[in-house]
């Protein structure tokens, strides 16, 4: 069983950076990971991921140029760094494993095909 802690939410300024951590538990280093967010009152949204080979990854139009996702399988982590952040970024970010080797090269911004979801981490830009 797969279990996902996030990390590193918190209050920031707009304009503020934050890094946010995902640490897994279990064999996760060649699932693919992905970020996701949910605002109050809205649908949870895709952020980012990040395929098993690390060779590919994938940004909503929201965050490209501004967010960062990497891995590092040695410590079983997966992060996100946040740069330039917005109000409108204010929301629980999650953190998710997608287990299927079909998209092992290529990740997914699919939230229906990840298996496994950690509690989410609070940000909260002010501006």
């Amino acid at each position: 069983q797969v279990q996902l802690v996030e990390s590193g939410g918190g209050l920031v300024q707009a304009g503020g950076s934050l890094r946010l951590s995902c640490l897994a538990s279990g064999r996760t280093f060649s699932y693919s990971m992905g970020w996701f967010r949910q605002a109050p009152g809205k649908e949870r949204e895709f952020v980012a991921s990040i395929s098993g080979s690390g060779g590919n990854t994938l940004y909503s139009d929201s965050v490209k140029g501004r967010f960062t996702i990497s891995r590092d399988n040695a410590k079983n982590t997966v992060y996100l760094q946040m740069n330039s952040l917005k109000p409108e970024d204010t929301a629980i970010y999650y953190c998710a494993a997608d287990r299927d080797r079909l998209r092992y090269l290529s990740g997914t911004s699919n939230p229906n095909q990840y298996d496994y979801w950690g509690q989410g981490t609070q940000v909260t830009v002010s501006s």
